[in-house]
């Protein structure tokens, strides 16, 4: 079955243009693998000033997160569920922009822990015909239920 930008939209809280990705490629229990071209049109909602910056990427690998967690875990019909990018690490960024790469963005997460409340995952962000080194790499933690954290 392919997942195309359809059935993504469906099930992230992003809609319209703000959702980024155009395909899941491949997934399991701990790894998704997507494809993108968004990082090239011009009404890209990331873009500043005509340009998309590298640090983009982190939004791109966050959408990879969350079709994730919604092939894991499906949301109630009709109500995506929502999570919160708490923290991001470790974060490379191999180049200056995104919207001057050719060819589509492969956006990659792994999950290294978590619970039905906060997760962890490792992500990267390359591009398609570009053999060698991400774009942009990190970790990234997401709460998925504010009410399940003891803040006190």
């Amino acid at each position: 079955m392919r997942l195309d930008r359809r059935w993504i939209a469906e099930r992230i809280p992003h809609d319209g243009s703000m959702c980024l990705l155009d395909e899941v490629l491949d997934w399991n229990a701990q790894h998704i693998r997507c494809r993108t071209g968004s990082h090239r049109l011009a009404d890209n909602p990331l873009r500043s000033h005509g340009r998309l910056a590298a640090v983009c990427a982190i939004e791109y690998a966050a959408q990879a997160i969350a079709v994730h967690g919604a092939l894991m875990e499906p949301p109630p019909a009709g109500a995506p569920r929502s999570g919160y990018l708490a923290s991001v690490r470790g974060v490379s960024l191999r180049v200056p922009r995104l919207d001057d790469i050719e060819g589509d963005l492969i956006c990659e997460a792994t999950r290294v822990a978590g619970n039905r409340g906060i997760v962890l995952y490792d992500f990267s962000v390359a591009a398609a015909t570009s053999p060698g080194p991400a774009l942009a790499t990190g970790r990234a933690t997401i709460v998925l239920d504010t009410n399940s954290l003891d803040l006190a």
